[in-house]
Formats: C-alpha cells, structure tokens, sequence
C-alpha cells in the first residue's frame, strides 16, 4: 500500500478539487491517499500558515486559486520545498479562452450555486477563521465544535476540515502555566473535544517546524520530558471536565473529523432521547 499526502488547496470551498482528487485516485490500485483540505485561501499570509502544515506532511498539492499573487506565493514556495503543485484547472481555462475568445472572470468560487447549504459552509468558514488558536474566545459559545490541545496536535486542518463540512469549529491552545479562557468552562451549546499524541510523535512535528523555520531546537517546546509533561497535563484537564478525547498519533485529518463527528452524532442523540423522555 503506497501513502499519499494529497493537499488541496481552494479560494473557495473546495468542492472542485475533491472531485477532481477523487475521480482521478480512482484510476489507482494500493493507494492511501490522505486528503488535506485547504479551502477559503485567500491572501499570502494564509498560504504561508497552509505551507507550515504541508511542511510537516509533504506531498501533491492541488489548487484553485485566482489570485496572482497567491498563486505566485503557493507555487514559489512548494518549490523551495520541492514538492510539485498544479493548477488543475489552468489547462481547461485555456482551451476555454482560446475557443470563445475571451479571458476567464478569475473570481474564486463561481462555479457554486448560492444556496442555504453553500452559505452555511461559507459562513462556518468564517468562523472558524476568526476563532483559530484561541482567538475571539468571547463567542466560543456560537461555535458547534470547539477543540482543545497543546501545540502542533492538528487543531487548526481539522477546525478548516470540519469547516468546509458547515461545522463551525473553534480551536484552543492548551499552554502549560497559561489558563484556559474562562469561556471554555461556560460552554453549553458545543461539543468541546480534547486532542492528544504520543510524545515522541509531537517532538518530531515540533522539531520538523523548528527546522524548517531555521530556529533553534535547543528548547523545552521539543524535550521529551516536557512535552511529556504537557500532553499529561491536557489529558487531566479532558478528563476533570468530562470533555472525550481523541488520540490523533496515528489518525489522518479525516479520520479525526470523523470520530468527531461521531461524538457530536452521539451527543444529538442523547439530547433527542433526553427531550423525548420528559
């Protein structure tokens, strides 16, 4: 079995690209391809947040991306990393413009119809955007899913993930010696799931960051014995407050996504049979 990282990348949903992903890797026989979507990627500065995370797990990267400039910025930066990146619609685009004589609108996400459930995507994109690493912890509660873990435990894919799914999805740094906001204790209305990994896998993402951003390894944030001691410490938190937890170290972003999705599932459930019983 041959494993692929496959990362798309979209100024809009995305939608395009796993289409395309999934009728061509059906050509292939012994394939594992873990998808990684990267959808609503619109300016330089999310690409170079995406490439951080390709870095950690390089492979193919698809886009559809208008911009020029991001455009530019995605492609010139997978090849310093020497990973190949194409624009799976630039050959069609061109055959297009050259048979009607015209130039493409170049505007992301046109080819979507504008309905309730496109809105809903793009509106828990938004979000998700807006509440990545702990930020705007004011309206947590807004969120369907909020997630907690240390660093480096693949909170932000999986938010965007379950994003492009209409999940508004928040996420939360769990830091040693650094309170939680208050907030995530309050919270009634999302399902707060807590990730984890094995220590010896984490310092190997954290020391691959550290390299590929040409800073010093020499540091707690990659001990063993510290990051030990984190993982330990978020576990507790999980545990005490009765939040489920979920082992990523050998889990792809999909299937973390989806053994969310299975406890948020669950959870509806509960909540039906508790009203239909009273």
């Amino acid at each position: 079995m041959t494993r692929l990282h496959l990362h798309l990348v979209s100024d809009s949903t995305g939608e395009t690209l796993e289409s395309v992903a999934k009728a061509c890797l059906s050509q292939f026989e012994g394939v594992q391809a873990v998808r990684h979507f990267w959808p609503m990627i619109r300016s330089e500065r999310q690409i170079e947040r995406v490439m951080e995370e390709i870095s950690q797990r390089p492979g193919l990267v698809l886009f559809t991306l208008v911009n020029p400039m991001v455009r530019d910025r995605l492609q010139g930066r997978c090849l310093q990393l020497g990973l190949p990146a194409i624009s799976v619609l630039d050959p069609v685009l061109q055959a297009l413009s050259q048979s009607l004589g015209q130039s493409a609108r170049g505007m992301p996400g046109r080819q979507h119809l504008m309905d309730a459930a496109y809105f809903s995507r793009i509106e828990a994109m938004h979000f998700t955007m807006a509440h990545d690493d702990g930020q705007s912890a004011e309206t947590l509660d807004e969120a369907d899913i909020v997630l907690l873990g240390v660093s480096r435990t693949s909170k932000t894919p999986t938010s965007i993930y379950l994003a492009n799914r209409g999940y508004k999805t928040a996420n939360v740094p769990v830091v040693p010696q650094i309170p939680l906001p208050p907030q995530v204790f309050q919270l009634r209305r999302p399902l707060v799931v807590g990730l984890t990994t094995s220590a010896e896998r984490l310092v190997q993402i954290r020391r691959n960051r550290l390299l590929t951003l040409n800073q010093s390894t020499d540091s707690d944030y990659v001990r063993e014995d510290e990051v030990a001691a984190e993982i330990t410490h978020a576990r507790r938190l999980f545990t005490q407050h009765g939040w489920p937890v979920i082992d990523v170290t050998r889990r792809s972003i999909e299937e973390t996504a989806a053994a969310i999705l299975n406890y948020l599932a669950q959870r509806q459930e509960a909540l039906n049979g508790s009203g239909n019983g009273s």
